[in-house]
């Protein structure tokens, strides 16, 4: 087969689909009838130099596909396939790899690279192929240039893959010893100096011990300055790029830096091309990042129990600063708005000024006023409009009082300037700053309203005809609408300054979503975001007339059936109007079905809607099947035990949603309905009861379900058990077995990241909940004996938590919940278990004396269960 294998790979790059289909099929078959000798041939091809260069390069993609995979049980799957490897097998493609370094040829070069890195991710931690590092050590001293800049590729890749631990101290110190000697100015080969800067960055979460030491410190830092002054610009940028993450990795350790540094990014973001002076103004944003969650996270009070002092660069740079990103703001291009997601240095510029003002508050408006009052009015639209983003940029941050006059002042200039500014840029950017102004400068928290009587007409009349204007500003004119009604969301109920526009709000909003080119600039999804929002927070005097729009929307959906879409393009279009469509009558349904007498009127549409929200499942589209899934959700809570007229026809659908593994978020919102069902037909849930069980326990089985979907199905047994009460027998013995297991997996967690301990508190609160369901469900029945075996467990969890002291608010207030539940439901019974319990009287006297009122209250619940639990 090695004769052929080039033939084959060459095959599979074919134009003729069926000769590439064959060569795939061939590849496959190799792969699985014999793996060593497959491997072996693809590391034998890419070493080899005589070998084809496209040939070469797939049978290094195939390699790296054989060791890695995105999806994490997959990838599990592949790295005990490569260690249950023949010790030869996996020895003679490391050597193949390793002889590839030194190829002539950079695609080969690379692509041995990485699949060497991934090689190293899997063995190092399994303390194998320990010749690794000093093998590449070597190499770096190599004489052909090419070999030197593949292994600092190599190295850097391995620095990515691999976590800190897995290498020792000497091992990193000689690897950024090697790295750091690359950078030098005193390279003379410029791939050479690519390579190691970027292999720095990759390796700075390694160098934890070598920023402690403030010579070797002193040493990586001169380097990485040296290089941002490099005459290569791709070296310029990564050693930039190189500074924003020791910003963020060694903020604490910047002090005797900074004001070289300031130096720098000064003369970068004024003088360099844009991808360098990108990179200089993203420090000092990833500077004021720091400083905004110091700041939050320990008011102005750095006493002890800081682990990084405040170190005040930004407020320090202040008056250099400021100006410096006032000017970035000139240097607008001629189409930024049209392309999403476009990026450039006035962009940035003004980014990172809203990020100083965050972080500096009132110090940073009188470095900005003068800037703005010099450019507003001047004739150049690149001044008005960098005066208007500059204005916008500095609304979050500084209090109320220093910015609500020159607001007062601002807004009627920007409702003149958004109807009459003869440039779209400036507009576009006028519109988005009084989206601004009415985010952070309007609502019921304020003393002083910047909305009045007076002026609420014009602000109407402008924003209304600006939906009319061009895409991208009638975008940014919603999104002002959007934040205008957010405002009022906790008025009181009878009446807002909105009530007289409603209708020819929500007129105009309609109209928009009709417009041609409704699909740029992402005009009608904010449309629909927007109407949302003002059905939200519309009162009680505007009922009717949101009630009249239901059969509006309920057309709207009906026609999306009627549309014979033939193209994918339209297909798609369809399916995301139907998501937008479903997401408009869930809102409806949320606000008509809070009160009684909206609830009545507005139930007349169930069937209709109920009948269109299944044929949306009809539709191929993941975000439509969520959109409708929550509407029904929402429309079950609402009708209540009316809801079991549709659950024949309707639970089909639920069991698909419950078994799409690939899209988890659907599955997810299925198990949230499954729990909004329960709610509503309470007992009459039950006939069902088997079928979603059985798929649930499945669910929690599989490892092809992604984690987060598996808390929410715990608590969903708690849904189910509170519905059907002592019916919920049957399952007991496979659910609190299940419950048991990921108990005792969540307590066991310590030295995770931030994301696994969130991870676990969602699912220590869902398996909380679901012991709270179960308890409640079960409460004076005679059977209530069946949960006595499992209650030493649960307080055994409880203790555990408590012991842990890693809960956060929401599971401490449903732990000692599920502790007043236990109590409240197993009586005397309970009492002895908890007297005999490690933890309970300190747990529930933590919680009795806590600042959280839903804490203290859950408790003082608690308390009362137990002592009546005791005392019989």
């Amino acid at each position: 087969m090695a004769m052929e294998v080039t033939q084959i790979l060459l095959n599979a790059q074919a134009v003729d689909s069926s000769v590439r289909k064959h060569a795939e099929e061939d590849l496959k078959q190799f792969q699985e009838q014999n793996l060593p000798g497959f491997l072996l041939s693809l590391a034998g091809e890419l070493a080899n130099d005589e070998k084809p260069a496209e040939s070469r390069k797939l049978a290094g993609l195939i390699l790296k596909n054989a060791l890695d995979a995105k999806e994490h049980n997959r990838k599990l799957e592949l790295v005990q396939r490569w260690l249950s490897l023949d010790q030869t097998v996996k020895a003679h493609v490391k050597a193949c790899l390793l002889k590839t370094l030194s190829s002539p040829s950079l695609d080969a070069r690379s692509t041995a690279s990485q699949v060497i890195a991934k090689v190293a991710s899997i063995e190092l931690p399994h303390k194998q192929w320990p010749e690794l590092i000093e093998a590449l050590l070597s190499n770096t001293n190599q004489l052909p240039t090419h070999t030197r800049q593949a292994t600092l590729e190599t190295l850097g890749y391995i620095c990515e893959e691999v976590s800190p631990d897995v290498i020792d101290q000497d091992q990193v110190n000689k690897i950024l010893t090697a790295v750091v000697q690359g950078m030098n100015a005193s390279e003379s080969n410029n791939d050479v100096r690519l390579a190691a800067t970027i292999a720095l960055y990759n390796a700075l979460s390694f160098a934890q011990a070598n920023f402690s030491n403030d010579m070797e410190r002193d040493y990586i830092m001169r380097v990485v300055c040296e290089s941002t002054l490099s005459a290569e610009l791709r070296i310029r940028q990564a050693a930039f790029e190189c500074l924003v993450a020791i910003s963020s990795t060694y903020y604490e350790k910047l002090a005797p830096y900074i004001q070289d540094i300031f130096n720098i990014t000064a003369k970068a973001i004024k003088e360099d091309e844009e991808p360098v002076a990108l990179q200089a103004v993203e420090f000092w944003s990833s500077i004021c990042d720091e400083e905004i969650d110091i700041l939050e996270e320990y008011g102005g009070d750095f006493t002890g129990d800081s682990d990084i002092p405040c170190y005040y660069f930004v407020k320090q740079a202040l008056p250099a600063l400021v100006p410096l990103l006032l000017e970035t703001l000139l240097k607008q291009e001629e189409d930024q708005d049209q392309d999403e997601g476009a990026w450039n240095i006035a962009m940035a510029g003004g980014t990172c000024l809203g990020l100083v003002a965050r972080t500096v508050g009132d110090d940073v408006v009188p470095l900005v006023m003068p800037f703005i009052e010099e450019n507003i009015t001047k004739p150049d639209w690149r001044q008005r409009e960098a005066a208007t983003y500059a204005f916008g940029s500095i609304l979050e941050g500084p209090s109320p009082d220093k910015l609500m006059p020159l607001v007062n002042v601002a807004l009627n200039f920007m409702l003149n300037a958004l109807m009459n500014d003869p440039n779209n840029h400036v507009k576009d950017t006028t519109a988005w700053t009084l989206g601004r102004i009415f985010e952070f400068m309007h609502g019921s928290t304020l003393e002083t309203p910047i909305i009045t009587q007076a002026n609420c007409q014009q602000i109407m009349t402008v924003l209304l005809q600006s939906m009319n204007d061009v895409p991208n500003v009638a975008e940014k004119a919603c999104g002002a609408l959007y934040f205008l009604a957010q405002g009022y969301e906790d008025v009181e109920q009878s009446s807002s300054p909105l009530t007289p526009f409603i209708h020819d709000i929500i007129q105009a909003l309609l109209n928009v979503t009709h417009r041609a080119d409704a699909g740029e600039s992402r005009l009608r999804t904010a449309a629909y975001e927007t109407l949302n929002e003002v059905v939200r927070c519309s009162t009680d005097d505007t009922a009717p007339i949101v009630i009249q729009l239901v059969p509006a929307i309920i057309r709207e959906l009906d026609q999306t059936f009627a549309a014979q879409s033939v193209s994918s393009e339209e297909r798609e279009k369809r399916n995301e109007l139907q998501g937008l469509l479903c997401g408009c009558l869930q809102v409806m349904i949320q606000k008509l079905g809070s009160s009684e007498p909206t609830k009545s009127h507005f139930l007349q549409y169930a069937d209709q809607m109920m009948t269109l929200f299944l044929r949306v499942f009809g539709s191929k589209s993941a975000t439509a099947h969520e959109e409708a899934m929550l509407a029904i959700g929402a429309l079950a809570y609402c009708a209540g035990s009316d809801f079991a007229k549709y659950m024949q026809e309707f639970y089909k659908y639920l069991e698909m949603g419950l078994q799409d593994f690939e899209d988890y978020q659907v599955c997810a919102i299925t198990v949230g309905v499954v729990g909004d069902i329960c709610r509503a037909l309470e007992g009459n849930i039950l006939p069902y009861c088997d079928g979603i069980m059985t798929q649930l326990l499945k669910n929690l089985s599989s490892n092809q379900l992604h984690r987060s979907v598996k808390p929410p199905i715990f608590s969903c047994f708690g849904d189910i058990a509170l519905a059907i009460g002592e019916n919920f027998e049957k399952y007991l013995v496979y659910a609190m077995p299940m419950l048991q297991g990921a108990a005792e997996l969540s307590v066991r967690t310590s030295g995770a990241d931030d994301d696994m301990i969130e991870y676990t508190n969602t699912l220590r609160n869902g398996i909380l909940e679901a012991y709270s369901g179960i308890f409640q469900g079960f409460k004076g029945s005679a059977k209530i004996q069946l949960l006595m075996p499992f209650a030493p467990h649960v307080l055994q969890f409880l203790d555990s938590l408590f012991l842990e002291k890693d809960m956060d608010d929401v599971v401490t207030k449903t732990a000692i919940g599920v502790l007043g539940d236990l109590a409240d439901t197993l009586g005397s019974n309970a009492g002895i278990l908890i007297q005999q319990s490690l933890s309970s009287k300190d747990f529930l006297n933590d919680c009795l004396s806590s600042d959280d009122h839903l804490i203290k209250e859950s408790a003082e619940w608690a308390k009362l269960a137990i002592s009546r639990a005791i005392s019989f």
